[in-house]
């Protein structure tokens, strides 16, 4: 005879399979858009906000001359950043020369500072180019540098049966960015 069906959230509760649970309500908020430009403009965007407001507030690490570091705010692991190009461009290939090496050496600096204040064990890097390829904010191109440890996230608190440590967003930006000047190299 079947088991009855689950139906209130108590009835969930305490019962053991194997998995310990990520939970990450804070990211709903992203999910369900209400974070996200209502449209492509420049002045919906927030990579086109953040930079206009001081460090700590708009959450920004580091800044150079084409592009800036910033605290990735629906972060997949602590230290997660973004760098991103000042100008409101959408696809890679719209980038300048200058850009293109920015963005290039502040992925590449991000890494470092990264290493030297929480010590990962790898990074992901990437751009998600377009809606389907999951581009969240699609009309203003960003670089992620996630770094990442064993067991911590996507499929490994299915995997390695774990949970990431929360860390603030500001504590996190605030060791980055007096890291930067030691640690981040050409």
């Amino acid at each position: 005879m079947a088991e009855p069906p689950l139906e209130r959230a108590e009835d969930f509760a305490g019962v053991p399979d194997g998995f310990d649970r990520l939970w990450t309500p804070h990211r709903m908020v992203y999910v369900g858009g209400q974070d996200k430009p209502k449209d492509s403009s420049a002045g919906q965007c927030p990579f086109c906000r953040s930079p206009q407001r001081p460090d700590d507030e708009g959450l920004i690490v580091r800044r150079a001359e084409h592009a800036y570091v910033v605290m990735n705010l629906y972060p997949y692991s602590p230290g997660h950043v973004l760098v991103c190009p000042y100008r409101h461009v959408a696809d890679y290939t719209d980038l300048t020369p200058e850009e293109v090496i920015e963005v290039a050496v502040l992925s590449r600096q991000a890494m470092r500072v990264i290493r030297a204040v929480s010590d990962p064990g790898g990074f992901n890097l990437g751009m998600n180019q377009g809606r389907i390829a999951g581009a969240g904010i699609q009309a203003h191109l960003h670089q992620h540098v996630v770094p990442r440890w064993a067991g911590d996230l996507n499929f490994m608190p299915l995997i390695g049966r774990t949970k990431p440590v929360p860390v603030l967003l500001g504590d996190t930006r605030a060791a980055l960015a007096a890291a930067w000047d030691e640690h981040a190299g050409d």
